[in-house]
């Protein structure tokens, strides 16, 4: 990494992991002192304390990169969020769709409730693989033998869940790139199947049983669709840290839960239509560059991740200079080297972090494979594609 990209990396480093092992320490207080007694009032704790560390990152984008979110809802769809428990499924474009999922919920009133299902090696992120897992965000391992029983325990466990809640789940299975859509679109040929443009073949098995489990006590699905304009670059992690602007268009279109067909196959053929009208609204978005003003919200920029960021700023700042009076050992060479391996690893983390959040680095399509004897794709052979 250059030097200019981590002096850019460095202070917001150890603002983030300083402040997020303390969130991470007393999520562990409070999971193994509070949970016991009262899975609520642990839940209700939670949600407080982990918002102060998810809202640093909505600092990012709000204030540090100004990344213009711009969401396009019926208005009074809109007024809806944060009122209810919904999942949430969307078209996985961006290097930082999550992240545009934590700024609406925050404009929402929920962040500290936005959950997601994840592959399972998120949660071994320091600080914020941690935080997620003690939020009871689903990790699963992209296998669906070893997936099904966890997404289901992981999903019926929320139904008690005291506060409005949102659910992730990017269908797609993995980023969208240019080399996927190829192979989505050559999979789509050989299967019969509508040949996908701007998304990807969506994999039902695990949108089918979100449904099956959720259906009885989540009123909606949020089907979100998100594109960037022709005339802005596309946002990343690091072009985030680096301060680096962008704009957003987000439209979202509320969907009820009930509407949805009873049957597990018409649950999945839905998905399918769903993503076939985005594919199709993707490319009204390419021809206008909008998706339409008359739907535009207003989100705003408020102020609470920036007063945050400058309190935790405040009270590292204020321990570390009642840790130097104390000690000596940081004003001695020890000190020093001390110092220098801690920055050392905070900068290597912020890497991961970004390596993390890089679409080059997901998984890589495959090739489709042959059509079955029978003419039919089948659910497995489409999730190798991905």
């Amino acid at each position: 990494m250059a030097i200019a990209s981590a002096v850019v990396l460095v202070p917001f480093g150890l603002l983030f992991f300083l402040s997020g092992l303390i969130v991470n320490l007393f999520q562990v207080f409070c999971f193994v002192l509070i949970r016991p007694l009262s899975k609520n009032t642990y839940r209700k704790i939670n949600r407080v304390v982990a918002e102060l560390l998810w809202l640093q990152l909505v600092w990012l984008i709000d204030w540090r990169a100004h990344v213009k979110i711009q969401l396009y809802m019926d208005p009074e769809e809109f007024k809806l969020m944060g009122n209810e428990h919904a999942l949430l499924i969307a078209n996985h474009r961006s290097d930082i769709d999550w992240l545009v999922g934590w700024v609406l919920a925050q404009r929402s009133g929920c962040l500290g409730s936005a959950l997601a299902v994840m592959k399972k090696s998120s949660k071994f992120l320091p600080v914020i693989g941690w935080s997620m897992w003690f939020s009871e965000y689903v990790f699963l391992e992209r296998s669906w033998a070893k997936d099904e029983n966890t997404l289901k325990s992981g999903l019926q466990r929320l139904n008690d869940f005291p506060r409005p809640f949102w659910l992730a789940l990017f269908v797609e299975g993995t980023r969208f790139t240019r080399a996927k859509l190829l192979a989505a679109q050559e999979y789509a040929a050989s299967s019969g199947l509508p040949i996908p443009r701007n998304v990807l073949i969506p994999r039902t098995k695990g949108f089918v049983s979100a449904v099956s489990n959720m259906r009885s006590f989540v009123p909606a699905i949020y089907d979100a669709t998100v594109t960037v304009p022709k005339n802005q670059p596309s946002p990343t992690m690091l072009r985030i840290l680096r301060g680096q602007p962008s704009v957003i268009h987000v439209h979202i279109k509320r969907r009820l839960m009930k509407e949805l067909p009873e049957t597990d196959d018409g649950v999945a053929q839905w998905c399918k239509d769903v993503f076939v009208a985005k594919d199709a609204l993707l490319d009204k978005h390419l021809a206008e560059d909008t998706f339409g003003e008359q739907d535009f919200q207003d989100i705003g920029r408020p102020l609470k991740s920036l007063l945050v960021v400058i309190s935790w700023s405040c009270l590292l700042v204020l321990g570390a200079l009642k840790l130097f009076q104390w000690s000596s050992f940081l004003s001695s060479w020890n000190g020093i080297a001390f110092s220098a391996a801690g920055l050392a690893t905070v900068t290597g983390l912020m890497q991961i972090l970004i390596m993390f959040s890089q679409s080059e680095r997901s998984t890589p399509a495959k090739v489709a494979p042959a059509k079955p004897q029978n003419g039919m794709p089948s659910e497995s052979s489409r999730d190798k594609q991905h």
